[in-house]
């Protein structure tokens, strides 16, 4: 079966609602981050556009409000703001030691940061696009799942200030401000915008006093430069600076939002980037070159232990602290040559080819501090260094073999060389080729629908495990190679009041790389080794849908939602004894909706967000599950001519659920294996408020 009787009931349910994208008609979205600009109709694979709009009326701080939008995109916690995401189940849990190795790319105005995307606020946001399925010719190594492509407001010429500030409970305030304008008496354009962001988080720490400990201090400035030279080259420049002081203070031996640490976490990062776009419209051909430079540190570090010397009373001291000091840093250039004839405005043929090169390095410092009863006291530290060097060839070819039937092919070959090394005295210099790229054929049925079939092949590098315990036979993991066939069909009526977007999909994975765990010693929190292996391979499969009404001018219904069937094949866990062969994958769950109702005036609206996820396995080294919920989601406001006041409240009926969990023993003296989870937020509610000086 694809789905259980509760999902076919949530599927049902949204149907009948009718639901719809947006209030735009499927031909006015754009979607820049495939290889071509197109216009959503016109992609040829399952794609999701949150544009500036939508993101004003269900967001408030950061990407996490949105993430339920998107069907099939999850995200797993253990940080304070998302960093770990899965599409159609694919995708990290989490980073410890080893070498960075995403499965979902994460891109900011095309700037990688991917497994590194918190910094990805809301603050000045054009539109958000995910791309589902692999991205083997576009993106490579980094998106065997997909790609997220946040893309901020470009600079224009017309002068703008604006400037906004937000309040609400558990201490929450902010302040943000955009400025822009002309530069100059020829085409140069900018625009600053800054902003700060500060909140409890939504814990008590007894034993300190205190409610900030997983509180979030979040600031960030970004400046955009755009200029136009001549009549053929323009040019973007971006630079961003990033600073998010965050605590990480988030589980308790009770799974309450309540917690005893004498050492609570953090999780702070501090990214610095610049981008360059250049494009250049030549005769016959377009150049567009994207180069890009990263700078992100970062500190992770929590409470080992969740506890304090009271709390453990006669079996303390049990005192247990880890923190890791990441510093990494991406540069990239992307350089891509592409016909000036275009399929989609009717030409008959039409290419493009690039070159692509990524440097990344990490370097990684571990620190684990000790305290106990039975082990006395400690401390260690373990550092590493990896470097990565990515080039990359691709390219792809489109034929109009009708008068409305597109036929493309694209293909990409990947080298990765990379070099690691760590105080054990470990070193790895795994060196491979990866190739990867797509097949689709697109049909329109006239002006308003389309479909399309695709056949994708994607890829994920190999790598390492780190780790003196380790056996050696889970040291290395292999290559990922993941096949995609998928269908959709794109619809809307004649006067755009409904429409709707539907995909049907199918992937099989070869060694499919999964990342799991092991408690190496009873009463010691710290060897919890996180590691990964590969499985003989994976199936993950579904249904992805968006549909939409507009009965009247001033009301919008819309949904979206996915089914996702998951199973491995042919797995088995031996340090644990669990075999893991037909169960579905982890943070994969079978169900996801979310129904919103908005009403719109000319000075007033209101939306409420329904957003469903079923229950779904935490993890793969053990078989606790998290539990299915629906969170309410609430925003209305009022504007005049220059100004604009929201209220909004988050999980609206203030119901529990958790978004990670573990399995493991934590509590002396006899450390019985337990389930212990990240509950997520509670009802929070604030006040919003814009004002636009002109």
């Amino acid at each position: 079966m694809l789905a259980s009787p509760r999902a076919i009931g949530a599927i049902s349910l949204l149907f009948v609602s009718l639901a719809a994208v947006a209030d735009d008609s499927l031909d006015e979205i754009v979607v820049t981050a495939d290889l071509r600009e197109r216009e959503l109709r016109q992609l040829p694979a399952s794609a999701t556009v949150l544009d500036s709009r939508l993101l004003a009326t269900a967001g408030v701080q950061h990407f996490q409000d949105v993430i339920n939008l998107v069907p099939n995109l999850n995200w797993s916690a253990g940080t304070s703001r998302p960093r770990f995401f899965q599409i159609r189940g694919v995708g990290e849990l989490s980073q410890w030691q080893g070498a960075p190795n995403p499965s979902v790319g994460f891109l900011i105005d095309d700037i990688d940061f991917s497994g590194v995307g918190m910094p990805a606020t809301l603050n000045d946001v054009n539109r958000i696009e995910v791309l589902r399925g692999p991205q083997g010719t576009a993106y490579g190594a980094n998106a065997l799942a997909g790609l997220i492509a946040v893309n901020t407001n470009d600079a224009h010429r017309d002068s703008e200030l604006e400037a906004g500030l937000v309040v609400g409970d558990y201490g929450t305030y902010g302040a943000n401000a955009v400025i822009g304008g002309a530069l100059g008496s020829g085409d140069t354009a900018w625009r600053l915008t800054a902003g700060d962001y500060r909140s409890d988080g939504f814990r008590h720490n007894t034993f300190l006093g205190r409610d900030d400990t997983n509180g979030y201090r979040e600031s960030q400035a970004r400046l955009k430069l755009g200029t136009q030279f001549g009549e053929k080259l323009r040019a973007r420049f971006t630079a961003m600076w990033v600073d998010l002081d965050n605590g990480y203070d988030a589980f308790s031996i009770d799974n309450s939002r309540t917690t005893l640490s004498d050492k609570p976490g953090q999780d702070a990062q501090i990214s610095r980037a610049v981008g360059i776009r250049l494009d250049y419209d030549a005769h016959a051909v377009q150049v567009i070159s994207r180069t890009s430079f990263s700078d992100s540190r970062s500190v992770y570090s929590f409470d080992g232990d969740w506890g304090n010397d009271d709390s453990w009373g006669a079996n303390s001291p049990y005192d247990y602290f880890q923190r890791f000091d990441r510093d990494r840093d991406a540069l990239s250039q992307d350089l891509r040559l592409v016909s000036r004839d275009n399929v989609d405005d009717g030409a008959d043929f039409a290419w493009l080819a690039g070159v692509y090169a990524l440097r990344t390095t990490e370097d990684v410092r571990q620190t684990d501090v000790w305290r106990d009863l039975q082990w006395g006291d400690g401390n260690t530290e373990f550092l590493s260094e990896y470097r990565a060097t990515n080039l990359a060839a691709y390219g792809e070819l489109e034929w109009r073999v009708g008068d409305r039937t597109v036929l493309s092919a694209g293909g990409r070959a990947e080298r990765r060389g990379a070099d690691y090394s760590d105080s054990d005295g470990a070193t790895f210099s795994p060196d491979e080729t990866m190739y990867g790229g797509s097949v689709s054929l697109r049909h329109e049925f006239g002006a308003r629908r389309t479909a399309y079939a695709r056949l994708a092949r994607g890829y994920k590098a190999g790598g390492f495990n780190i780790g003196e315990a380790l056996p050696d036979n889970l040291l290395t993991y292999d290559t990922e190679t993941l096949h995609n066939l998928e269908v959709g069909y794109r619809a809307r009526n004649e006067d755009g009041t409904l429409n709707y977007d539907v995909a049907v999909f199918y992937m099989r994975r070869h060694d499919q790389q999964v990342p799991t765990g092991v408690q190496l010693e009873a009463g010691d929190p710290l060897t919890f080794v996180q590691y990964t292996d590969n499985a003989a391979g994976g199936e993950n499969y579904g249904v992805e849908a968006t549909v939409g009404w507009r009965p009247f001018v001033s009301l919008l219904v819309d949904a979206r939602l996915a089914l996702l069937e998951t199973r491995y094949l042919d797995y088995v866990i031996e340090d644990v004894g669990l075999d893991l062969s037909g169960r579905e994958q982890a943070h994969a769950p079978q169900y996801q909706f979310d129904l919103g109702l908005e009403y719109r005036r000319s000075s007033y609206f209101a939306r409420l967000d329904f957003a469903g996820v079923d229950d779904f396995h935490f993890d793969d080294s053990h078989n606790e599950r998290a539990p299915a919920r629906v969170l309410t989601n609430l925003k209305a406001g009022l504007s005049g001519k220059h100004w604009r006041a929201e209220v909004w409240v988050r999980n609206l009926f203030d119901e529990y659920y958790s978004q990670r969990g573990f399995w493991f023993g934590n509590e002396p003296p006899d450390f019985p294996p337990k389930r212990y989870v990240q509950a997520g937020d509670p009802r929070h509610f604030g006040i919003s408020l814009t004002y636009e000086f002109q």
